[in-house]
């Protein structure tokens, strides 16, 4: 590199104003032809030291750069698809699942309501014939109480009836009397 500037330098000094002046164009006097022969001693200095080489290894180098990074940010956005979609898949699954949960919590819900519900009007249906089998019995005990009360008013009664009738003699009478009054009853 201090070559290059060392050569830079002396081809300046070379075509400095002093040596510059007008005239034919291939005079050293010329402005325009020192300045052409600086630019071509300039140029042939850069291909002298592969300067031309080196620019283009150096954009090379930067352009395989680049182009790695674009080829891991395109492969990066492209894990990232395969990511996102992967999550849209399984937030789907997650949403079906969940919805078959719900669904499925319904149901049992219901099922259990509905489970309920026949058991409560199976308790009522119980107490309720336990209540008639109560109400039922206790009909058939007044009845049998109010039959037996009869029976025994109706013996208290005969009793008494009996007792009348011995007193008079009529005792062969009112057999007779009852026998005619069942025969007539009975036809």
């Amino acid at each position: 590199m201090n070559r290059m500037t060392a050569m830079a330098a002396a081809t300046l000094l070379a075509a400095g104003p002093a040596a510059a002046a007008t005239g034919p164009f291939f005079s050293l006097r010329n402005t325009n032809f020192i300045v052409l022969l600086a630019f071509i001693a300039f140029i042939a200095i850069l291909v002298y030291y592969r300067v031309p080489a080196m620019l283009g290894g150096s954009l090379d180098k930067r352009a395989d750069g680049i182009r790695n990074d674009l080829d891991e940010a395109r492969r990066l956005r492209e894990d990232a698809q395969e990511i996102y979609a992967s999550y849209e898949r399984r937030q789907r699954e997650v949403k079906t699942q969940a919805e078959q949960i719900v669904a499925n919590a319904k149901r049992e819900a219901e099922a259990q309501a509905n489970k309920a519900r026949q058991d409560l009007d199976r308790s009522i249906e119980r107490r309720l014939q336990a209540a008639q089998d109560q109400i039922s019995s206790a009909e058939n005990d007044a009845v049998r109480a109010v039959r037996d009360r009869a029976v025994q008013t109706a013996v208290a009664a005969a009793s008494e009836i009996l007792a009348t009738q011995v007193r008079a003699g009529q005792r062969s009478a009112g057999i007779d009397d009852a026998i005619d009054d069942v025969a007539r009853r009975l036809n």
